[in-house]
């Protein structure tokens, strides 16, 4: 089948919104339609909601919808781990049970992968799963989930054969969150926000076919989740119209709700934007010391975006994540460091008071303690390199005593 050009697809675009358009609907209507005529996805394959169009049409089209005063698929870790797990992993019946209340925001999902002793070394983690008749029952601790406190499922990675090695032993499971075997708790951070929670699961049941990927695939199965995980952090908070009606209400308080979590991350990456200012008005931009720290930081961000436009065009030919998630995960972190040792040459110890001083300055004190969560997250920067060099450069392998052990003789914890 011949594909659409650019112009073609935006002009077929144009003319079903015209036809098709409902602001006083619900957010959830609006977007089944949108599902049903293959808008929310078009990558996707038409089995499953798509018009199978080349990868470049879903970002294409996302804009396109919201160029022209709508709303596209829902935000959060559904649309964006989950749906393209699932679709690559599968098996159908999983994908014909989660993609299409995924695609309408029916149905909402968190991540449950690290544990209080399995973060950077994921593949050790002890959560298990243990299979009864039709359901699996799983026991265990996991930490640092975003939305599980109101999410429908988790994406949980669990131990199913502790006779395997550790990566060879974990199976990949949707988890339904609203069960009495399920605890969620918020965690506080040293910055006073509350954007993470630890789960606790208890009996918690599984039903035996939401197994995603195969039994005892999970380690490969949550290997493209992560992938997804590292272009996932750079997500924007879309640009709705100012217009009424039902639809771009709805979307706009979504919004809300889901960027609230992250309302500290631009502190976590270090607030390069506030660094001009605040040398002239400390007067610290006539220190030659201060000027390169900022030019430093500066041109690393340029670097940095070039490494994001890179994959975004990896992306659009259709290829899957690369080395470039984990090159702009290292940069992010780099460029977060290096703003924060500016801000510490330009405030002194000023950087240290929060609270009754001006927002400015509160902002620069939360910098200082939100930036190590940068080199944390979505990996560690130790974890990012190991791949780089393993994976990308070709160097040895990291030694692993444990690779071909079975997990329940090794050393945990």
């Amino acid at each position: 089948m011949t594909q659409p050009t650019e112009d073609e697809l935006v002009s077929e675009l144009d003319a079903w919104i015209d036809d098709h358009w409902m602001p006083d609907a619900s957010l959830r209507q609006w977007r089944d339609r949108l599902a049903d005529d293959g808008w929310a996805a078009p990558s996707w394959p038409q089995r499953w909601g798509g018009r199978g169009l080349p990868t470049w049409a879903d970002d294409l089209v996302a804009s396109r919808l919201t160029e022209r005063g709508t709303v596209s698929t829902p935000l959060g870790g559904g649309m964006s781990l989950a749906a393209p797990t699932i679709l690559a992993h599968g098996p159908d019946p999983v994908r014909e049970r989660f993609l299409r209340p995924i695609l309408t925001g029916e149905e909402t999902w968190c991540q449950l992968f690290s544990e209080p002793g399995a973060g950077s070394d994921l593949a050790g983690l002890s959560t298990t799963a243990v299979r009864d008749g039709d359901e699996w029952i799983v026991n265990g601790q996991k930490v640092w989930n975003t939305s599980a406190h109101h999410a429908d499922f988790g994406m949980l990675v669990a131990r199913t054969d502790w006779d395997a090695p550790k990566h060879r032993g974990l199976t990949y499971f949707a988890l339904p969150m609203h069960q009495p075997g399920v605890q969620v708790r918020p965690l506080r951070q040293m910055n006073f926000h509350q954007s993470f929670n630890e789960v606790f699961l208890t009996d918690a049941r599984i039903p035996a076919e939401f197994v995603i990927g195969g039994i005892c695939d999970g380690w490969a199965v949550a290997a493209t989740t992560l992938a997804y995980e590292r272009r996932y952090g750079a997500m924007g908070r879309p640009r709705y119209a100012e217009t009424a009606g039902r639809v771009l209400d709805e979307a706009r308080h979504e919004a809300d709700e889901h960027f609230a979590t992250y309302r500290w991350y631009p502190q976590r990456a270090g607030r390069a934007d506030l660094l001009r200012e605040r040398a002239e008005a400390t007067g610290t931009n006539r220190n030659a010391s201060v000027r390169q720290q900022i030019a430093e930081v500066t041109s690393m961000q340029s670097v940095s975006r070039w490494t994001a436009e890179r994959a975004r065009a990896a992306r659009l030919l259709g290829r899957p994540p690369g080395a470039e998630g984990s090159i702009g995960k290292l940069a992010t972190s780099n460029v977060a460091r290096g703003s924060l040792r500016a801000h510490t040459s330009i405030s002194g110890a000023h950087a240290m008071l929060a609270g009754s001083e001006p927002e400015m300055h509160a902002a620069v004190a939360e910098v200082l303690i939100s930036v190590p969560a940068q080199s944390i997250a979505g990996g560690t920067d130790e974890i990012q390199k190991n791949i780089l060099g393993e994976r990308i450069l070709g160097l040895p392998r990291e030694p692993a005593v444990d690779k071909d052990v079975p997990f329940k003789l090794t050393r945990r914890n």
